[in-house]
């Protein structure tokens, strides 16, 4: 045992010694263990070059079993590694300043004291309040699943809407929105046509870089206002507040940005996703609020609710579906820019791809 630990050791520093000509590039390190061509190397195939398992486990950050391009990039110093810290550490090409970026002052945008009490504390769930609020507007589990067309491989949920996270955090709390689970940056995408309303660093929370946009009846052919949100970007997303962006267009690179327990980044263990919520109103008015946009009487909807297209939408006529109408069929964008159904104006903010 102890031989076979140091021979891990000595492995991984032979890897690391041999920069810049091997250690800095992960494309190398891939191709030299990557025996059947699939862009990662697997437990065999690394079993096969006669390495030990521990090096393997050591690279394997997500244990998912394989190691990737992006994992052998984290051992040269150029992968997602994260440590612990107050607040995330930039990316040098980032052009923004520092801080949170508010939405531009125009006729839609209002006073705090234009939004009623139970709005402010429903939608920005402020330590202040209690969860009542947000779980009468709508924050709770609704037992709706998306169906993805039969012949696509698409990004399912694993984190669900509404999850009681009470055990994980400092104190109660709901899930507000679903995660979905991809390889580090693969690319976001935004569901509908819409305008930026908010671009936030998040110092201060578990979302971490994030994006909200809001959507007109026109945007979606939904008669509501409707704001989305995507969080964890690998990078500080590049839209500026007020432009407009297009359905199937890259919001930014998924990553793992935000902050655990503690006030400290999240777990480098933790696996990239989205978080994707949304919320609705029947008014177009909102309030810039400190990380979060607060719409005039708005209310939290259930991710998978907007793909059915039509009125309800609410939590509570979701909560009440019969069994069988709770699997929601998904509107999605394959990888060669298809659109399933063609005519549609809501996409999964994942592209997938074909059987």
């Amino acid at each position: 045992m102890a031989l076979n630990r140091v021979f891990s050791l000595v492995f991984c520093a032979v890897i690391i010694l041999a920069a810049p000509s091997f250690a800095q590039n992960a494309d190398k390190a891939l191709q030299r263990f990557d025996k059947d061509g699939d862009d990662r190397v697997s437990k065999k195939e690394w079993k096969q070059s006669g390495k030990s398992m521990r090096g393997f486990k050591k690279l394997d950050a997500n244990s998912d079993g394989y190691v990737t391009r992006e994992e052998f990039a984290t051992l040269f110093g150029g992968g997602p590694k994260q440590e612990k810290a107050t607040k995330p550490v930039m990316s040098s090409s980032q052009s923004m300043p520092k801080g949170d970026y508010q939405p531009s002052t125009g006729n839609d945008v209002i006073d705090k004291e234009a939004i009623d009490k139970e709005t402010l504390c429903a939608i920005s769930r402020s330590k202040k309040c209690s969860l009542d609020p947000a779980i009468k507007r709508g924050l709770f589990v609704t037992g709706l699943e998306p169906k993805f067309p039969d012949h696509l491989n698409c990004r399912g949920i694993d984190e669900f809407y509404a999850k009681d996270y009470t055990a994980v955090r400092n104190r109660t709390q709901l899930h507000g929105g679903i995660d979905m689970p991809v390889p580090w940056y693969t690319p976001m995408r935004f569901m509908a046509d819409g305008e930026v309303v908010g671009n936030y660093e998040g110092f201060d929370s578990y979302r971490g870089r994030e994006v909200i946009v809001r959507h007109s009846p026109e945007d979606t052919g939904i008669p509501l206002w409707i704001y989305s949100q995507y969080a964890h970007c690998d990078e500080q997303p590049k839209q500026q507040v007020g432009q407009r962006v297009k359905m199937g267009d890259i919001v930014c690179r998924t990553g793992n940005t935000g902050r655990g327990k503690n006030e400290v980044i999240q777990s480098s263990k933790r696996r990239p996703a989205i978080h994707f919520a949304i919320w609705y109103s029947k008014s177009p008015r909102y309030f810039p609020g400190k990380g979060k946009i607060i719409m005039e009487n708005g209310h939290w909807m259930d991710p998978n609710a907007i793909f059915r297209k039509q009125l309800p939408l609410d939590s509570y006529s979701m909560r009440d579906l019969p069994e069988a109408e709770k699997k929601i069929p998904i509107s999605v964008m394959v990888e060669d820019g298809e659109l399933i159904p063609a005519a549609t104006k809501l996409i999964w903010p994942y592209t997938c791809t074909r059987k």
